[in-house]
């Protein structure tokens, strides 16, 4: 489990730091100031970038059981800790309802 943590959290990194290329190889290439060998050159580096670092591929997990379905964002937390919590009274704001 703590591996599946790992492996996130080094997807987010190297997604954050291949996002800013991905912004500044978009801005030359849609740039017309520029020459056409340049804009061409960034076209290539856009599409040589690595794609298995994408945002599609980042998943959300829970903080405390790593799980990666049924959570809430808000929280980072899955609907099973988060109803423990909530029943606990761990969580501000949140009661469970009743009418």
């Amino acid at each position: 489990m703590k591996t599946l943590f790992i492996k996130d959290k080094n997807r987010r990194n190297s997604y954050s730091y291949i996002e800013k290329k991905k912004i500044i190889l978009n801005f030359i290439i849609h740039n017309l100031h520029l020459s056409l060998e340049i804009r061409n050159y960034a076209y290539h580096e856009l599409i040589n970038l690595c794609s298995k670092d994408s945002f599609t591929k980042i998943k959300n997990r829970c903080l405390f059981t790593n799980r990666a379905r049924g959570i809430y964002r808000k929280f980072k937390l899955s609907r099973i800790v988060f109803k423990q919590y909530a029943l606990q009274g761990d969580l501000i704001g949140i009661k469970k309802a009743s009418w």
